[in-house]
């Protein structure tokens, strides 16, 4: 295969800029036809690069990355939206796989009470390959509920409830292959996790959270939390006694959206910030300060996990769509990480949502070079983790004698972006007139 042109010798930029000089000009590529194409054609400055034109800036899907990340060769000022092996925190097996050794880890080097702060996913096994550690487990718990999720889907699919081994065996017998790999000899991966029978409710309906976290670097580990965010309704009332109905246990919009009595209107989100009213006005502010707390320490811990397996490389970046649920005692898990969060709009709430997403994700990542590296916010980004936790400036509490820093994340609060845009980014100058 040929190298891919990213930022070749022809380009404007092949000469190291010189300090504080801006790009006059960014080329981008994009394989994705939705809200992220139409945040790129706005953004000033920015031009499109079709088919086999350099670019600086890709924003490209997994399966282009895997076909041609390794013969591309990239110059300093190119940026691209994946890490080569996102999958290690992407797919549902890796993903426990990680954060299960990282536990054993913390248990080794700091003691239980350490490792403890990694107990947020469920009790999970891959099968095939653990299939007998899952039954020995499965038996321990005779009549509780279990579900079965192939690895590398999403949206959904391939997803289902059982209580019986023999749902299993079915399962073993019958749909251990997916459409694709009806002629390979290999089998498809599944996991096998304890399903969570006791969901916090509203109004007697599941839901859960879509939470968006940007890694800039893994090597340090510099982490950004977004302000905004979403809550996922299924569209019937929760109940155990139908464990076959997927309008009641599966918060995907693509599952939800084919419910015969759904409202395209309407939808089946919350914004994240009338949660959080929600939940404080019924529970009080110290309960809900404690359980975002513990939902930062969810991104941490996860983001931990595969920091030394993750290859780092300067030209990545990652959007994460971390997909968090809470039981009815407030205790937030983890149920999964996306590597490519859907960024098709279900409403034009959802829409303008992930447009401020997308335009404070290219205000970070910063190819116009306008940010000095030593920011704590960027538009509705937090920086929750720079080498180490990054705390308020303007903030501490004291208690007894002591100072207690708060972190410097704001999940569900108000999100005053363009103020602070305005406030922090210098216009860029725009393509040059002849």
């Amino acid at each position: 295969m040929s190298k891919n042109k990213t930022g070749g010798h022809k380009g404007p930029y092949s000469q190291k800029r010189k300090e504080g000089e801006g790009r006059t000009c960014v080329r981008f590529k994009c394989s994705l036809t939705n809200t992220i194409l139409d945040v790129l054609h706005q953004r000033a400055g920015w031009v499109e690069v079709k088919e086999d034109g350099e670019w600086d800036f890709n924003w490209c899907d997994v399966g282009w990355l895997r076909e041609n990340y390794d013969h591309s060769y990239m110059e300093e000022h190119v940026r691209i939206c994946h890490f080569r092996n996102h999958y290690e925190l992407t797919r549902k097996n890796l993903m426990v796989k990680n954060l299960k050794r990282y536990r054993k880890t913390l248990e080794r080097e700091a003691g239980r009470l350490e490792a403890a702060k990694c107990d947020f996913f469920p009790c999970t096994f891959e099968l095939p390959s653990e299939y007998h550690l899952f039954v020995e487990e499965f038996k321990r718990s005779p009549g509780s509920t279990w579900i079965m999720k192939p690895v590398a889907r999403s949206q959904g699919k391939g997803i289902f409830l059982f209580r019986k081994l023999k749902d299993i065996m079915e399962w073993k017998k019958n749909g251990t292959r997916s459409e694709e790999q009806r002629d390979e000899a290999q089998v498809e991966s599944y996991v096998a996790q304890h399903y969570i029978e006791d969901p916090y409710l509203i109004n007697g309906r599941k839901f859960d959270l879509r939470v968006y976290v940007l890694v800039t670097s893994y090597l340090p580990l510099k982490a950004w939390l977004y302000r905004d965010g979403f809550a996922r309704f299924s569209n019937t009332r929760f109940s155990l006694s139908s464990i076959d109905d997927q309008y009641v246990h599966l918060t995907n919009v693509a599952v939800q959206k084919t419910a015969p009595d759904y409202d395209p209107e309407k939808g089946c989100k919350w914004q994240m910030h009338k949660l959080r009213l929600y939940l404080t006005a019924k529970h009080g502010s110290e309960t809900v300060e404690a359980l975002f707390k513990d939902i930062d320490n969810i991104f941490i811990r996860s983001l931990q996990s595969v920091q030394k397996v993750i290859i780092n490389d300067k030209h990545c970046f990652e959007l994460y769509g971390f997909d968090i649920l809470l039981d009815q005692d407030l205790k937030p898990w983890l149920i999964e990480v996306n590597a490519s969060p859907s960024l098709t709009a279900s409403s034009q709430e959802d829409y303008e949502l992930k447009c401020r997403l997308l335009e404070d994700t290219l205000h970070v990542v910063d190819m116009e070079g306008r940010l000095t590296g030593r920011e704590k916010r960027v538009g509705g980004y937090d920086l929750m983790w720079n080498e180490g936790p990054v705390y308020r400036e303007d903030v501490s509490l004291e208690t007894l004698g002591s100072t207690y820093q708060i972190p410097n994340t704001h999940l569900g609060c108000v999100n005053d972006r363009k103020k602070q845009l305005r406030q922090l980014l210098r216009p860029f100058p725009g393509p040059k007139r002849a």
